[in-house]
């Protein structure tokens, strides 16, 4: 009886540890698959950098063009403006200039 009782319980202990084996060997699995992912999503994401980076940059020169295009028209609109007021001032000094020539008593 106490043989049997102490068979059961070293079945028991053994089935036990197997069980603690195959969860360890489990455990170990799965983290060894979780850092082969790891990895593999490392390896993605590095072999994308370049793309990333092109797309920066292409995305930072299309602000910059359009940057550069809107202080072109700023200039344009400014230079057409100081060209309409030399104009008028260009007028206005030739006929102050006309009168002083015209009029000695000034």
């Amino acid at each position: 009886m106490i043989d049997d009782t102490l068979q059961r319980l070293l079945d028991t202990e053994r089935r036990a540890q197997e069980i603690v084996r195959i969860a360890e060997e489990q455990r170990r699995k799965t983290i060894e698959d979780a850092l082969k992912e790891a990895r593999r999503e490392q390896e993605r994401f590095e072999a994308r950098i370049p793309e990333l980076h092109e797309s920066f940059v292409s995305k930072a020169e299309a602000r910059a063009e359009q940057t550069i295009n809107e202080l072109k028209r700023r200039y344009d609109e400014h230079h057409h403006h100081v060209r309409k007021l030399a104009e008028t001032r260009d007028q206005e000094a030739l006929e102050a200039a006309f009168r002083v020539l015209t009029d000695p008593d000034l």
